[in-house]
């Protein structure tokens, strides 16, 4: 299990990468509106249109909110659209196969 200072750490840096144009995107990406992305992290309906408003929400709602589309594989960087992880669901078994294989080893 990570340290307290790791946690906090991982958490900042979760905060400083994960944007309000960020959960807007990965929304739009699953197909979720604000009332399922509720639902599904457990953060309220305001909360998430404040944020998405680029208003102040508490850091605790805004890392379930990271976390919850983590969850679905989406990885988020500062100043790119929200892409999907390595340990993807529906991904091929058969990385050799695919046209980008350099890039996923």
């Amino acid at each position: 299990m990570a340290s307290y200072a790791m946690k906090i750490t991982l958490e900042r840096i979760a905060l400083f990468q994960f944007t309000p144009t960020h959960c807007a995107q990965a929304r739009a990406m699953l197909g979720w509106s604000v009332d399922e992305l509720s639902r599904e992290s457990g953060v309220l309906v305001d909360v998430i249109e404040r944020f998405e408003a680029r208003r102040e929400v508490p850091d605790a709602d805004r890392l379930a909110l990271a976390y919850r589309f983590e969850s679905e594989g989406l990885v988020f960087f500062p100043g790119f659209a929200p892409g999907r992880g390595m340990s993807v669901r529906g991904t091929e078994s058969n990385s050799v196969g695919r046209t980008d294989f350099a890039m996923v080893e």
